[in-house]
């Protein structure tokens, strides 16, 4: 199953083009992977991707999750205005792993415990790393799981997985965005907590008795919850289970 699409930007003002849109810095193709988002004006998330060189005509690839592609693409298209831009389908494949990597693949910019990724022609394949656990041990938010339409890309750790460039200028959501990381304290996000007990992801989450949050992808005993911050301290329940961020 193809979980992820890949599509291929040229064009004299593609970087430029990019450059004004996504969260990060484009100009930091030059190291390879760049992690990235795509926000509303109101700093929301819509999507987050990775992009990479694509030699020789100085292309950009992009690699977003397939549920999110149609969405994107449309966005992309409607910003693109007069622009020399044209965006189309690759016909490339995601491969990843994390396990030695291959000539030709670049590191997961999020995090090491990643390992790398890489694109082809071939199927899209891993090499059957636990990426739940991986993600649940470094608190890494997944697209469509605990990055969806209503969360702000600081409340999800972005700044501490090279997904955005606070220093690059202006794009879209930057407002509110750079007003979140200089100007108030992030009542919520995304933590690690420890779960006894059977609850799984989509729980809610009390505290005293007050709604504190939803349980996200579980692994083992630990988990990454969504928690109000004013009510994460001591025992927590979901269901039948305890919590306590860690």
């Amino acid at each position: 199953m193809t979980t992820r699409r890949i599509f291929r930007i040229t064009g004299r003002d593609s970087r430029d083009f990019l450059q004004g849109l996504v969260t990060n810095d484009v100009g930091k193709l030059a190291q390879g992977l760049v992690y990235a988002a795509l926000l509303t004006p109101q700093g929301k998330y819509i999507a987050d991707f990775f992009l990479a060189p694509d030699a020789p005509d100085d292309a950009v690839l992009l690699d977003v999750a397939a549920p999110l592609a149609d969405d994107l693409l449309k966005r992309l298209r409607m910003y693109k205005l007069r622009a020399d831009v044209d965006i189309a389908e690759s016909g490339l494949n995601l491969q990843r792993g994390t396990g030695p990597a291959p000539a030709g693949a670049w590191p997961d910019p999020r995090h090491e415990a990643l390992g790398w990724r890489a694109y082809s022609a071939a199927p899209e394949s891993d090499d059957g790393s636990d990426w739940d656990a991986i993600r649940v041990a470094h608190c890494i938010p997944e697209s469509g799981i605990e990055l969806t339409p209503d969360s702000y890309i600081l409340e999800a750790g972005f700044d501490r997985l090279n997904g955005v460039d606070f220093r690059k200028g202006c794009y879209v959501g930057q407002e509110v965005t750079a007003r979140m990381r200089h100007k108030t304290e992030l009542r919520k996000g995304f933590v690690r907590v420890r779960v006894e007990g059977d609850a799984g992801p989509g729980a809610g989450i009390t505290s005293g008795g007050k709604p504190a949050g939803t349980l996200h992808t579980r692994a083992g005993d630990t988990a990454i919850a969504y928690l109000r911050f004013d009510r994460a301290g001591g025992d927590m329940q979901a269901g039948d289970a305890t919590l306590r961020r860690i």
